[in-house]
């Protein structure tokens, strides 16, 4: 697998991360992370958080053939609304999107921030130069919103991680349509002693696969020096995906380079999305450090047997 280094982690980083970095933003800004990625009509589309030097977050577009080299677009595609009911809730920045494609619908779930709060919202696009709010789908309190790619048992399903009691764990609700969510149920919590000990929560959305539902997601794990966010695997029942089939008890990917130890928050790596490839291969999009946009791969059936079998 040229241009990838094998090491201590299941995943394989590209040799040429970060595939987007500061210098690559057309535009001012702070920095550059977060990109949720999905692939039509052999584009690849990455829709990447970019923090403005305002302080505050939108979300720009870059665009790749192979995947690993990116160009981004000259302007922003999506800032914070000024008018209408979403505005007071996005004063401080939208944050985080992830896209999910729904029966050849293009749905973006992120983060509005504002004085009152982190709140999930709803967004959907034809083209990911352009953007339709639909949406604020959750209470304050209230982030890492993430879609299924298909109904369950004729529902909506995603996952969603709010905070009781100063604890982040990853919930599932439902919705007949996509704007009111209930039946909300605990499925995951941190594990005491284990690299997600602190916090965890979805990071892409699931990957439907012939032994369940596979998600990759981040768990953080709190030191005496700040927290250190790594990646895991859980796989989840195709009909009931509250039941849990196995839970990776290692992580596939821990900070260790430069640009994912250094940057705005230090020792991060948290996917964002992933593309399954035709050959097998599945490509993992991540923040490093919240500087960066990073790419890391595996074969797909590798990763599953891992995640079936890591006790």
């Amino acid at each position: 697998m040229a241009g990838f280094i094998y090491g201590r982690d299941l995943l394989h980083r590209f040799e040429g991360n970060p595939i987007v970095a500061l210098d690559d933003i057309p535009f001012r800004c702070n920095t550059v992370f977060n990109g949720s990625p999905i692939k039509k009509d052999g584009v690849y589309y990455l829709l990447i958080r970019v923090e403005g030097q305002m302080g505050y977050s939108f979300f720009a577009l870059a665009t790749s053939r192979d995947g690993l080299r990116f160009t981004v677009e000259e302007e922003p595609v999506m800032s914070p609304s000024e008018k209408g009911d979403f505005a007071k809730y996005e004063k401080r920045g939208i944050e985080d999107p992830r896209i999910t494609e729904i029966d050849g619908n293009y749905y973006v779930m992120y983060t509005a921030y504002s004085k009152f709060g982190a709140r999930i919202a709803l967004a959907k696009t034809e083209d990911f130069y352009n953007y339709e709010r639909i949406a604020l789908v959750s209470e304050p309190g209230n982030k890492d919103g993430i879609l299924f790619p298909e109904k369950i048992n004729g529902e909506y399903v995603r996952f969603d991680r709010p905070i009781g009691n100063g604890t982040g764990s990853m919930w599932i609700s439902y919705s007949k349509n996509l704007v009111d969510w209930g039946k909300s149920e605990v499925l995951m919590t941190p594990r005491p002693r284990y690299w997600d000990s602190y916090r965890i929560g979805a990071s892409i959305p699931p990957i439907k696969t012939k032994e369940g539902w596979l998600e990759i997601y981040h768990g953080v794990k709190m030191t005496s020096s700040g927290p250190i966010y790594r990646i895991g695997t859980v796989l989840l029942d195709l009909k009931n995906p509250t039941k849990i089939i196995n839970r990776s008890v290692e992580s596939i990917l821990s900070p260790r380079e430069h640009y994912e130890r250094i940057g705005d928050v230090g020792n991060v790596v948290f996917a964002c999305g992933a593309i399954v490839e035709d050959n097998d291969e599945i490509k993992v999009y991540y923040g490093g450090a919240d500087t960066h946009i990073c790419v890391a791969t595996i074969k797909l059936s590798e990763l599953i047997d891992f995640s079936l079998n890591s006790q």
